[in-house]
């Protein structure tokens, strides 16, 4: 009867415990995750690229901080891998990072690629793609040419995931909708669609990819680079690093589909101070492209929006909503937030707003500035009226593409074919302001 009844209450206890998603379910994970007492276990080292007894710096599994993230974090493709595995990479050749997140794949900052415009040479660095965190043991350095944040005075030497990324996930979302780093227990990840909510006076769960906010500086960085701004306001599917097939559907078509609340720029202008422009005014010198939470979309560019299907096709119905340019939907209410990815609502005219990530993917891309596609030049795709291939690099008169391959090129659109485009399919920067 005792066995019975301790059977029992163990099956309750599964059935009522939150979901799992992934290692550090919103906060901090099991210490010995990442960090390791002697670099000993079982007669032998453990730690990446370490004699045994000798572990890496704060006791991490690897030299660096970002080294341990990627203990776990560089794998094949799919889950939460955002980094594709270093053999696999070469930096000039026809090998394909193969990871599809929202964010993007680091292994693009390994490709430096030759290419041509107009006939004349020229080489693509790799440093370009995205940002340079700095992993000795799985081959990534600081940037070669930039010593701190573009806009802002982060030092380039010491970007790391942690630059961004609180790896004992302190900090929390309560029921209200405020974050803090203490208060009460974090007892599921906030990340997701399908994460629980924080209970009010009872518990609270981890903000958005376990993000430092404000007051949050790495312990190993110096100076005063303290976050000024919190985490952002989102949410992204729990099955998110897979090929999406559609640029205007919901769900699966576009596993890569975040739904954007509010706060991305903000969070971004902790470091790129100056590339934070809310007050953006038509035709006035001295500005940047409006990003924020007060850069709401025109009437006339959310009309674009909805409209444009792709060059000189605006037939486009319903929300048309694309996660190659995404919006940010102005709110902080998650049951908004978790219903979007499923069913995306229009970009409205004085509530949805242009975030940093409207153009660009946090960690790296395929294309210039880590942007989600080629700004270089006027044509996405090319080839027949089906528009079958991606620019192509075989072809002679419009080698811009910075040397990619098709295949290079479908998985820097994270899986997207060039029929989804469209045959001829000009900068997608018209997605909202439909000048072709």
């Amino acid at each position: 009867m005792k066995t019975k009844i301790a059977v029992l209450a163990t099956a309750a206890l599964l059935i009522s415990a939150p979901a799992a998603f992934a290692f550090h379910s919103g906060g901090v994970a099991e210490c010995e995750g990442c960090h390791s007492m002697h670099n000993s276990f079982e007669g032998s080292a453990n730690a990446t690229g370490l004699p045994q007894y000798e572990s890496g710096p704060y006791l991490l599994k690897a030299n660096d901080q970002s080294g341990s993230c990627l203990n776990c974090h560089e794998a094949g493709p799919g889950s939460y891998h955002i980094s594709t595995p270093s053999n696999a990479i070469g930096p000039n050749d026809s090998t394909v990072p193969v990871q599809l997140t929202p964010g993007g794949d680091f292994a693009w900052l390994k490709k430096t690629m030759p290419y041509a415009i107009r006939g004349a040479a020229a080489t693509f660095d790799g440093d370009r793609h995205g940002h340079n965190i700095v992993a000795s043991d799985f081959g990534y350095t600081a940037d070669k040419t930039l010593t701190t944040a573009p806009g802002g005075t982060y030092p380039a030497a010491n970007l790391a995931c942690s630059s961004c990324h609180d790896p004992h996930g302190t900090y929390r979302r309560f029921a209200d909708g405020t974050q803090k780093r203490t208060g009460l227990p974090i007892f599921a990840s906030g990340s997701y669609t399908s994460s629980a909510a924080p209970i009010s006076g009872v518990s609270a769960v981890g903000v958005y990819r376990i993000l430092g906010g404000v007051g949050y500086q790495p312990k190993s960085l110096t100076g005063s680079y303290a976050f000024a701004k919190p985490a952002p306001d989102a949410v992204a599917q729990s099955t998110y690093n897979k090929a999406a097939t559609s640029v205007s559907a919901a769900g699966a078509a576009q596993p890569d589909l975040v739904a954007y609340g509010q706060g991305m720029s903000e969070y971004c202008a902790n470091c790129h101070t100056a590339m934070l422009e809310n007050s953006y005014t038509s035709g006035m010198k001295g500005l940047v492209h409006p990003a924020g939470n007060s850069a709401k979309l025109t009437a006339a560019i959310a009309a674009n929006y909805a409209a444009y299907v792709t060059s000189g096709v605006m037939t486009g119905t319903g929300a048309n909503y694309s996660a190659v340019a995404p919006f940010e939907i102005g709110t902080n209410d998650y049951t908004i937030l978790k219903a979007f990815p499923t069913t995306p609502t229009a970009a409205t005219a004085g509530t949805s707003n242009v975030n940093c990530l409207s153009c660009h993917r946090a960690h790296a891309s395929g294309f210039e500035s880590m942007a989600r596609y080629n700004l270089s030049n006027e044509f996405m795709t090319v080839a027949d009226a089906a528009g079958a291939a991606l620019y192509d690099s075989s072809t002679t008169e419009n080698k811009i593409n910075f040397g990619l391959s098709v295949a290079q090129q479908t998985a820097a659109y994270n899986g997207r074919p060039a029929t989804a485009f469209g045959p001829y399919a000009r900068n997608y920067c018209n997605k909202c302001h439909a000048k072709d």
